[in-house]
């Protein structure tokens, strides 16, 4: 049995990832979020409470980072700023939470010789164009292009920085786009599927030709916890699953699933600066740690998703008024 501090644990792929210790390991956690508008403490409900236990702080604090650590075994950091859009309005919260905090934490990690797991994201990596038949791998060079991906970008600089400098043990992984249960609705996928289950439109950004590596979050954090028993300290890994999707498609898709016409969305202004293309190759972490994902049939898994947000209302329902009027000041 492992004691794991698991930090943005109320948040989308945290809490995930929480579920899924306690479902296939003997692990003890404890979860630290701050519970910002992203953070959802139902995303928890039903778990065991002598296997989980929740703190409510901010990742910056160092006392509480400091204390919470030195009762870990693994510390797995999660917590982030996560929102594209949010980030070109006002960058201040990225800095904090995905700068300061992840520095906040190795300092714990180190003073007190802990494992950290670091997670973050391809967007560190800029895009690839459209027609480009390459994909990004460890050895890709870091050109982020928004206030969020360049503070991830800075985020793992610092744990790479901490491992050669003062020997802290961590891994890092870079992972594509995550789909799946207990994603706030302000994300693509979610945002669609509520949209159309509230008898709206779904909302294509420009012509929609932007093209995302898709991966449903129980294989994101399966190849999270393969890196963590079996990964080599101070390596990267990306996570991917194969799953290159245009958004046009995506929300074709999920109007289908949904019984209704495929042209069945509006196109509104695109976002600034909008990448083009991600794409993983994930064959480091399929050669060394024998990773594979789960749901290789993309649809299978939106359908999955679908079924989720139709059956878990009182989860999303209190989020989406205001996300949809934050949208709609913007004309998308």
């Amino acid at each position: 049995m492992t004691s794991f501090l698991v930090t943005g644990g109320a948040g989308f792929i945290g809490s995930n990832f929480v579920r899924q210790v306690v479902a296939t390991t003997d692990h003890r956690v404890t979860v630290v979020d701050a519970l910002t508008y992203a953070g959802n403490r139902d995303s928890l409900a039903g778990l065991p409470a002598d296997r989980v236990r929740f703190v409510r702080g901010d990742v910056a604090d160092a006392d509480l980072m400091d204390e919470l650590v030195a009762d870990a075994e693994v510390v797995v950091h999660f917590a982030a700023e996560s929102h594209n859009d949010n980030s070109l309005r006002d960058p201040s919260p990225f800095i904090r939470t995905n700068l300061v905090g992840t520095f906040t934490l190795l300092e714990a990690c180190r003073r007190h010789d802990v494992r950290l797991h670091h997670i973050s994201t391809d967007e560190v990596y800029g895009d690839l164009e459209l027609d480009d038949p390459g994909k990004f791998t460890p050895e890709t060079a870091y050109r982020p292009s928004s206030p969020y991906s360049a503070s991830k970008a800075g985020s793992d600089h610092l744990v790479r920085a901490w491992v050669r400098s003062f020997g802290v043990a961590a891994t890092l992984s870079n992972c594509s786009n995550n789909y799946g249960p207990y994603q706030h609705v302000e994300k693509f996928i979610p945002r669609q599927i509520t949209n159309i289950l509230d008898g709206g439109r779904p909302k294509l950004y420009g012509a929609g030709a932007n093209v995302r590596d898709w991966i449903h979050v129980e294989d994101h954090n399966a190849a999270v916890l393969a890196i963590i028993e079996r990964g080599r300290i101070g390596e990267t890994y990306l996570i991917g699953a194969d799953g290159e999707k245009d958004n046009r498609t995506v929300i074709e898709t999920i109007l289908r699933l949904m019984g209704r016409p495929e042209d069945g969305y509006d196109r509104v202004a695109d976002r600034s600066g909008h990448d083009l293309r991600y794409a993983i190759d994930a064959s480091k972490l399929r050669d060394e740690l024998g990773w594979t994902p789960r749901y290789r049939n993309f649809e299978a898994g939106l359908a999955a998703t679908v079924d989720w947000y139709r059956n878990n209302e009182a989860w999303w329902r209190p989020q989406k008024a205001a996300v949809e009027a934050a949208y709609a000041t913007r004309g998308q």
